[in-house]
């Protein structure tokens, strides 16, 4: 089985080697120079590992492994940075990261760190498994079955449905919705577009009783059905 790593770097040498590299271990490599674009092939590849730097020109890493730990998502995530103080690896780490490696670093050292991180990421079990009634979430495979038989979401509704069960018992408005799904982005701001994804959802959850999962609270926006 091939695997997808994102590696997120504004430094266009280190994208370029890292991508060589690991192309050549049999790695299937996607490269951003910012957060906004890795943010974008995060919600439409299905990516496995993620390679992130800590300064970032738009973002900093660490706020970024905290959003992405929020969400639920188990993502694999290795930080890489310039900084090696024992105290930035430890907030690194406590911010949700799976590994730190500093830079410059060997090329075999960063590979053998992926694998590690990887096989552990595999082994991990029901610890990556999210339920609700009978929803079953997969996080590391990002599989969503329903009865134990397996639906097709899209990135966005995947990442839309983790928000939500993330959020049980609590009410969540179209705009922190919004928010979530388009981040920084306003071209949104002012359409139904969360209606939309959470039409589309609701049908895919459960085309015959669309309130059966996610039920619409008038004038203030969703929650999970309890």
């Amino acid at each position: 089985m091939r695997h997808s790593i994102l590696i997120v770097d504004d430094d266009v040498d280190i994208l370029k080697v890292l991508k060589a590299n690991l192309e050549l271990q049999g790695f299937d490599v996607y490269t951003s120079e910012d957060w906004r674009d890795a943010r974008k092939k995060l919600s439409e590849t299905q990516i496995d590992l993620l390679l992130l730097d800590l300064t970032l020109p738009d973002k900093d890493g660490l706020q970024i492994c905290k959003e992405i730990r929020q969400t639920g998502m188990m993502l694999p995530i290795i930080m890489l940075t310039a900084r090696d103080k024992l105290s930035d690896k430890i907030i690194g780490l406590e911010s949700g990261a799976d590994d730190y490696v500093v830079k410059p670093f060997e090329t075999l050292e960063l590979i053998a760190r992926i694998n590690a991180c990887l096989r552990r990421i595999k082994t991990r079990g029901t610890a990556n498994i999210l339920k609700h009634k009978d929803i079953e979430i997969d996080l590391a495979k990002r599989q969503v079955k329903i009865a134990n038989k397996e639906i097709t979401l899209t990135p966005k509704e995947f990442n839309l449905l983790c928000f939500l069960l993330n959020k049980k018992g609590e009410v969540t408005s179209r705009e922190d919705i919004r928010k979530f799904l388009y981040k920084e982005s306003s071209i949104y701001s002012w359409s139904r577009v969360i209606d939309v994804h959470i039409q589309h959802l609701r049908h895919k959850l459960s085309p015959d009783e669309p309130e059966r999962y996610i039920k619409t609270v008038p004038s203030v926006g969703y929650m999970i059905v309890e």
